[in-house]
């Protein structure tokens, strides 16, 4: 039986060729696991055998556990410690560049042939930085990437110090540089990004069980289906022994530093210019977003406060006109839910991402004091990580055709085009088209007004193919 991968399936219940998938599948990929302190090393392959030495001790060390644990073993970790408090092992996964194939000396043939991967990030067109203004450890050829995570620090930590030991032991590696995430929270414990919002929440889930607790234990999922096709996420190993049930996915890093102040600030100007009142001046920083702090989605209602869960069961079938979230918003731009005009809901959902990022980065303020004279100017951000089968039609289409493209989502009604995605949409910002008005929906009631000042940028990234158990066991 071939692994049947158009549709969720169930990993509890899955038959043996889907079962063998996941014994070979990395971690993390179909499923998050906890990453509160993570850990990245970027490295640069010296020697392709010692190289192949480590990947192999990465999953069958001589003694001890691997370190690189299947899908399936993650799941079960998940299972157990919400039936009983069994705390899972740290997460350990492992990406490849296309350069980092080749010095392995992987034969041509048998190396992820999306044409993205091969091509790597800094020759992508995606309006960032010229790769000179990245930090020297991204600009650098990276081969491999290795990230070491768990919710606590001391499993992170131990975790890291036997993959270190194992690189010096096998040696053949230059570590090129170091990421060091920390999750970022809210009083009531919900997961937020710098700017001080909810982050997150809105995930394509892949398996059965994740999509029966949406429905049971979320918001439920009568007006927006979460559920997306295992084959959105992973693809074949092309390197492995057994391709039709070894998979890996294509991984894109980026990281992308906040300037908390500036958006602040930049909320604060928008609502001042909208002569938005008192109880109403949050809903500046929440149009940018789409959500207010506390994750309520802006096209549900015009105030914070119904986020018990935070809400993902909405359409923006109610705000064709924007009147309530506007067409620029972030989570508008990044999953427009059927309201992109280009495409029908089908053809959009084909674009999502199993996004998985982490905050970077200290800081001594309360994100969501409501200040903006103690807020960063840099020194934090986002390690944006995501997963996808291919890097074309889903990160770059949505980083090109949405995020930057000034005329998506389609506007109706004549109204002036949308503008940039002003939270990571790169380029010339155009003036947006606000409603001065929660629910407005005519000219008289919104505002023509200068977009707000970029305030993320783009310090470096790449793509990684994050192989099969199968490849790194015995590397070929």
């Amino acid at each position: 039986m071939a692994v049947t991968l158009n549709a969720p399936f169930s990993w509890e219940a899955a038959d043996p060729d889907t079962a063998a998938m996941l014994d070979q599948l990395q971690p993390n990929i179909l499923k998050a696991h906890t990453r509160e302190f993570l850990t990245m090393l970027f490295l640069r392959i010296d020697a392709a055998v010692p190289a192949k030495a480590f990947l192999e001790a990465l999953v069958q060390p001589a003694s001890g556990k691997p370190l690189v644990k299947s899908a399936r073993v993650h799941l079960r970790e998940i299972k157990a410690f919400k039936a009983a408090g069994t705390p899972g092992t740290a997460y350990v996964g492992v990406g490849l560049s296309a350069a980092g194939y080749a010095a392995l000396g992987v034969a041509a043939g048998k190396r992820p042939s999306d044409p993205s991967f091969l091509g790597g990030m800094q020759s992508a067109a995606l309006g960032d930085p010229p790769p000179g203004q990245w930090e020297p450890h991204l600009r650098a050829v990276v081969h491999a990437v290795v990230l070491v995570g768990d919710a606590k620090k001391v499993p992170r930590d131990a975790a890291l110090a036997k993959v270190r030991a194992l690189m010096a032991a096998s040696g053949g590696l230059t570590v090129l540089g170091e990421e060091v995430g920390k999750g970022l929270h809210n009083q009531g414990g919900d997961g937020i990004e710098h700017f001080g919002y909810v982050d997150g929440r809105s995930q394509p889930l892949f398996l059965e069980e994740d999509v029966a607790a949406e429905t049971l234990r979320g918001d439920g999922a009568t007006n927006w289906n979460p559920a997306l096709a295992p084959n959105r996420v992973i693809v074949p190993d092309p390197a492995a022994p057994s391709p039709a049930t070894q998979f890996g996915s294509y991984f894109v890093f980026r990281k992308l530093e906040q300037n908390v102040k500036r958006f602040k600030t930049e909320a604060t100007a928008l609502a001042t210019r909208l002569t938005l009142k008192a109880g109403d001046r949050n809903r500046a920083g929440a149009m940018i977003v789409g959500r207010f702090e506390d994750g309520t989605p802006l096209t549900a209602q015009a105030t914070g406060g119904a986020h018990h869960p935070v809400l993902n069961d909405f359409t923006y079938d109610s705000d064709p006109l924007g009147g309530k979230c506007p067409h620029f918003a972030h989570i508008r731009k990044m999953n427009p839910r059927g309201s992109g005009g280009f495409e029908p809901v089908a053809g959009e959902r084909l674009h999502l991402m199993a996004r998985r990022g982490q905050t970077y980065g200290t800081r001594a303020d309360d994100p969501n004091d409501g200040k903006t004279a103690n807020k960063p100017s840099a020194g934090v951000g986002l390690l944006f990580m995501a997963f996808n089968a291919e890097l074309a039609g889903q990160f770059e289409f949505v980083q090109k055709n949405w995020a930057n493209f000034a005329g998506f989502p389609q506007v109706p009604g004549g109204a002036p085009p949308p503008g940039l995605d002003l939270v990571i949409g790169q380029g010339a910002r155009p003036a947006v088209q606000c409603p001065l008005t929660w629910g407005a929906d005519a000219a008289a009631g919104t505002k023509h007004t200068a977009a707000a000042k970029d305030a993320v940028t783009m310090r470096g990234g790449e793509y990684f193919f994050m192989p099969s158990l199968a490849f790194l066991r015995t590397p070929p």
